[in-house]
């Protein structure tokens, strides 16, 4: 007999939070090939991943990209014309392919034509066979420089407009182990799967919880929305508001146990994560 072509999947954003342990969880399957999107190809380093020019800036490099994948993980770009960009990709993407798109959990409590919902929208009219993904807030935020690694290592505060709800926070690498099963196996086409940590946490837990990683308090600080989305404009800003305010109303206090059902382990704690992550976030001595 022949031997079986090996099953191809494209990743969006392979360098990126919920990409970069994806591509790590193909990679590690076999008859997987993996081709690993990026604006930059160079810097796709990862082992046994394809690096393959892919941005959504430029329209014309699509079709090489998708060329006779069997599957596309999509990051949704962080952008107004995000539901616009995603249905011509699509339009490109050979029509066998299953798509499985990264959203954001309770996408639809702000209405039937909010950013996020019209993104889902264009995925599941798209005739393609899909799966949405919908998780809480990442646990990566508190690794990152660009959220609260540097703040939390340089003065121990924890500014974040919460009004008193939890957040379900969700380690990436369990998305990623969801998405690696939606993209590879029979069962998820036409499913939304709302994804969470095992826990809601207010933020002062959870600056508890970041104290004994950093090795120092850390405090949370209450402040308004406004403050919280200073220094941004244009469409960051306004999704930035939304998000915040959706935090407010309690929008990611929800907790489910998907990640278990799909991937047959229980998600992480975010004690688990920061146990991982204290060489990143403790101060050097």
């Amino acid at each position: 007999m022949p031997a079986q072509s090996p099953v191809r999947v494209l990743v969006t954003g392979v360098r990126g939070k919920t990409g970069a342990p994806l591509a790590q969880l193909l990679t590690a399957r076999p008859d997987v090939e993996v081709l690993g999107g990026s604006s930059d190809p160079a810097t796709v380093t990862t082992p046994g991943v394809r690096p393959t020019a892919f941005s959504w800036d430029d329209p014309a490099g699509w079709p090489a990209a998708v060329e006779g994948i069997d599957a596309v993980y999509v990051v949704r770009p962080d952008r107004a014309d995000a539901p616009e960009l995603i249905g011509a990709l699509l339009e490109r993407v050979p029509e066998q392919a299953h798509v499985v798109l990264l959203s954001e959990q309770s996408a639809d409590d702000v209405g039937p034509e909010g950013w996020a919902v019209r993104t889902e929208q264009v995925v599941q009219s798209s005739g393609h066979s899909w799966t949405v993904l919908r998780p809480s807030w990442f646990m990566q935020v508190f690794t990152d420089p660009r959220f609260y690694l540097d703040l939390l290592t340089g003065g121990g505060d924890l500014p974040f407009p919460d009004g008193g709800a939890q957040i379900a926070w969700i380690d990436a690498r369990d998305i990623a182990a969801v998405a690696e099963r939606a993209l590879l196996e029979p069962g998820h086409a036409g499913r939304r799967y709302e994804l969470t940590g095992p826990e809601a946490l207010t933020l002062p837990r959870t600056a508890e919880l970041l104290s004994g990683a950093v090795g120092r308090p850390v405090v949370h600080r209450e402040v308004t929305v406004e403050e919280a989305v200073a220094g941004t404009a244009g469409f960051d800003r306004e999704i930035l508001t939304l998000t915040y305010q959706r935090v407010q109303r309690g929008s990611f206090t929800p907790v489910t146990g998907t990640v278990e059902q799909v991937t047959g382990r229980p998600a992480r704690t975010l004690a688990a994560f920061l146990t991982d992550a204290a060489p990143a976030v403790r101060p050097a001595a």
